[in-house]
Formats: C-alpha cells, sequence, structure tokens
C-alpha cells in the first residue's frame, strides 16, 4: 500500500516517476491567469493567521463547509478566525475524494512541512498553532511565498479603470525578482443589462481616462485609452468572463442608440443586451489584436444562482455554477469576423462546461493560421474542473483534436497564495498520463522526446507564447 501524499503520489509507473522528477518538479512556474490581490504582493504583507490566507475568498472551501453543514457565521460571517478555523478542520475528513483533502494536506506539508498528520478536529489546534508563527516570520510574507513555489511572472486580473499604482510600486522594486504584471478585463464595460451598475462604472471610466464619455464613440475612445495604459504598464493579455459568445447581428446605429438608452437609466431588452455585447466583443478583440495581445475567453458560468444568498450575503460568494449555454455557433461566427479582417489575436478559450471541451478542441483548429505555433488555444482545466479527472479529460480532448505539445499548460486561477502546488499537481497527473502511455506502448519510449514535451508544457510553451522569454530577469515596465 502506498502512503498518503508520498514522493511519488499520482505516478503510477517508473516512466511517469521518470518524466516527474526528471523533467517537470523543478521547472518555474509562470501563472499567467490568476486573482491575487496585487496590493498585498505591493505591501509584502505576513497574514495574521491560517484562517486569514486560506480560508478567506476561497469558495470551494466554502461550499464545502455549507454541504457540511456549517453555519455561515463560521464561514463568511462574524465568527472569530479560529473558529472558522475549527470548523473547517472539522469539515475536512468528510472531504475525503474531493480533491480539497488532497490539495489540503498538500498545501501544509509544501509550505508549512506538516506531512506527519493529518488535519481534522484533533489536530486542529496544534497545525493551527504552528502555522500561524511560521506565518509571522519573513519567509511567509507574499512575496518570499511565492519565492518558495519558484514563480517567475505571474499575471493578476485587473478591471480598465484601476489605477495599477500597486503594479507600478512593484515594478520600480529591483529587490523583487517576480514579474507582477496586469491584465486587462473588461466585464464591466459589458454590463449593460444592470443600467445603474454600468453608470456607475462608465463614470469611472471618465476619471480614469480623464475623458468626457457624453457617447458611445468616447466610450469606445476611453476604453482605447485605458488599454494603451495597460500595455504602457506591460500588460500583455486581456481576459473576459463571459456566459456564451456573442455574435449577434447589429449596425452602428443600434449600438449607439443602446449606449444611449442605457447612459439615460433606461432598461434595454434581451437583443438588444446581446447587440451591445457583440458589438464591444469585437471591438475589444481588435484593440488586443492590434497590440499582439493574448485574448482569453471564460466561458460557461452561470453566477448567483441562489437569490437568497444574494440577497443576505451579496454576489461572488460561492453560489456560481455550470451553465449550458448555446456556444458552437456564435463562437465560430465571432472568431470568422476576427479572422476574415485579419484581427484575431492569440485566444485561449476555457468552458467552465466539460460537456463543451471536444467541441472548444475542434474549434480551435480552424482558425490556427501558421503565423504562431498554438495560436489558438483550448485552454486549462477550469474552476471546477481543475481536478485529476478534469485535468485529464482536458488532455484528451485536446490531443484528439489538436496538438497537446503546443499546450501553454496550468494557470491557478485563484486568490490564495497557498495555490501554488495545484502547478505540481498538474505536472504530476501530466506525466501520469504520459508515462502510461509510454508503458501501454501507445508513446515511444523515448524520454527526451517525450521529457521535452513535458517540459514545453509545463513552462516553456508559455513562456513563448506571452513573450515572457527571459523571463528569469526583471524588466522594468
Amino acid at each position: 500500500m502506498k502512503p498518503f501524499l508520498a514522493e511519488d503520489f499520482l505516478l503510477q509507473t517508473d516512466t511517469a516517476k521518470t518524466l516527474y522528477h526528471e523533467f517537470a518538479r523543478d521547472l518555474p512556474v509562470l501563472d499567467y491567469h490568476c486573482h491575487l490581490p496585487v496590493a498585498e504582493i505591493a505591501e509584502e504583507r505576513n497574514f495574521g493567521n491560517l484562517t486569514q490566507i486560506w480560508l478567506n475568498g476561497d469558495h470551494y472551501k466554502w461550499r464545502a463547509m455549507r454541504a457540511n453543514g456549517i453555519a455561515e457565521r463560521f464561514i463568511t460571517g462574524y465568527a472569530a478566525d479560529d473558529e472558522k478555523f475549527a470548523a473547517w478542520a472539522a469539515t475536512v475528513p468528510k472531504t475525503l475524494c474531493n480533491p480539497l483533502y488532497l490539495w489540503t494536506h498538500l498545501e501544509l506539508k509544501r509550505y508549512f512541512g506538516i506531512g506527519d498528520r493529518l488535519l481534522n478536529p484533533d489536530t486542529a489546534a496544534e497545525i493551527y498553532a504552528t502555522c500561524n508563527a511560521m506565518l509571522q516570520t519573513e519567509e511567509f510574507s507574499t512575496r518570499n511565498i511565492l519565492r518558495q513555489m519558484n514563480v517567475k511572472v505571474l499575471c493578476t486580473t485587473d478591471d480598465p479603470v484601476d489605477d495599477l499604482s500597486h503594479h507600478l510600486k512593484i515594478s520600480a522594486d529591483q529587490s523583487f525578482e517576480i514579474k507582477v504584471l496586469p491584465a486587462f478585463r473588461p466585464d464591466k464595460a459589458m454590463a449593460v443589462e444592470t443600467p445603474g451598475a454600468f453608470n456607475q462604472w462608465v463614470d469611472r471610466l471618465e476619471a480614469a481616462a480623464d475623458a468626457d464619455i457624453p457617447d458611445y464613440d468616447s466610450f469606445l475612445a476611453a476604453l482605447q485609452k485605458r488599454h494603451d495604459f495597460f500595455h504602457r504598464m506591460g500588460c500583455r493579455l486581456s481576459d473576459q468572463g463571459l456566459e456564451q459568445p456573442y455574435a449577434a447581428d447589429f449596425s452602428d446605429t443600434d449600438i449607439v442608440r443602446i449606449f444611449e438608452k442605457v447612459r439615460s437609466g433606461q432598461t434595454v431588452g434581451p437583443r438588444e443586451i446581446l447587440q451591445f455585447k457583440s458589438a464591444l466583443a469585437l471591438e475589444l478583440a481588435c484593440m488586443d489584436a492590434d497590440k499582439d495581445w493574448v485574448q482569453q475567453f471564460h466561458f460557461g458560468a452561470l453566477r448567483n444562482v441562489s437569490s437568497r444568498a444574494k440577497r443576505t450575503l451579496g454576489p461572488d460568494t460561492g453560489f456560481d455554477t455550470m451553465g449550458d449555454f448555446e456556444m458552437a455557433r456564435p463562437l465560430a461566427a465571432f472568431l470568422d469576423r476576427l479572422d476574415g479582417e485579419n484581427k484575431l489575436a492569440k485566444t485561449i478559450l476555457y468552458s467552465l462546461n466539460p460537456a463543451d471541451y471536444d467541441m472548444l478542441a475542434a474549434m480551435i483548429g480552424n482558425f490556427q493560421d501558421g503565423t504562431v505555433p498554438g495560436k489558438m488555444q483550448f485552454g486549462a482545466a477550469w474552476w471546477y474542473n481543475d481536478q485529476k479527472h478534469g485535468i485529464e479529460r482536458q488532455f484528451i480532448a485536446l490531443s484528439n483534436a489538436g496538438l497537446l505539445s503546443r499546450f501553454v499548460g496550468m494557470l491557478t486561477d485563484s486568490r490564495s497564495f497557498l495555490s501554488y502546488p495545484r502547478h505540481e499537481y498538474f505536472r504530476r497527473i501530466l506525466c501520469n498520463l504520459l508515462g502510461n502511455d509510454i508503458e501501454n506502448g501507445q508513446l515511444p519510449n523515448d524520454l527526451e522526446l517525450v521529457g521535452n514535451m513535458v517540459k514545453d508544457i509545463c513552462y516553456y510553451n508559455a513562456e513563448s507564447y506571452f513573450g515572457f522569454k527571459g523571463s528569469e530577469d526583471k524588466e522594468r515596465h
């Protein structure tokens, strides 16, 4: 019987072990999409306790605790941090077979050296005290946590109206060698379905761009100004979180009218919403293409489905789910229009619904144009899918319809500084899949050939694709 989380966990064959330990294990991390709070990197924060760094904002853990019958006051409520941790420790034994069980103990082992005991109510107080003491040390500042995990580049997620002052502070500090770059996330620019919130955001855009926005043309000009500013600050990626691709027919007159209607506070109908999103998606995609950015689209999340929770706790508190939106036809139309106008940037497509995997893997092949290896990417298994079976499904779909060897690999998509062992988890799953295929005679027994593919997927493809070659040497923005 193999011990839990032993040196070769997830590695089922000798070849898989060789691929991981000799080719993947020691590679740096390039985290090209995350939600880490950049202010906490700029300020080199030390967290007060394990609850603050591990539980606050973690929807995965919150959902598990709710499923375990934990009252909300111990999750997002007013309970003390030690009480919240105790509630989580009581939940952990009930997460057996959920990836949270493995991740929890992997993170305790990799960051805090706790590998000799499991987290449960009996060990909770000792583990909490041990980790809290370590978190107060210099080694556990936010910057040094990133160094521990061998992170070389990370890209945060930033609203176009953000002033990026924390990024500026980091880039000016030549003692910090890790590149921390912004990524342009213009979701709120599309949200005309909520006129009040949209207009408040446009007012903020006016201030950020130092420009009046009386009409749609000036709205686009302000967005372009912020796009230019982000580029000067080192940004080379955009990202949009959309329910589905948008590709409705529209005229310029339609969009001008819809914008004016929303700015006057009026509600717009479903077709108008779809037209506006379709028009703006094309404009934003053209901005990305003109600067040779990478554009990312995260499709398929049906958000805030519990009206009770949204009313009592607010949005984005762990009540989002997989959606089953129409995908293939509008996505093909959107990409085809950009491709026909020579405005299709390097693109990564993700879906929260694994039912879309084979479609996305096939779709990207329609728009590869020979200019960039792997120009069109089927993105990493995301959110509910970033566990062993979901990651393997993504590998298999991409292998069957495209080139797994050109895949840009793993990202954390996380708000937690303790999430970086997910890269190790991903690498072990990749090496196990390829190692099994070698031992089954489905791939050649050529460790250099397959090992170099592993290295590319785990690091070098992303370094080249995003233009971060030489990323070990931090550049001033």
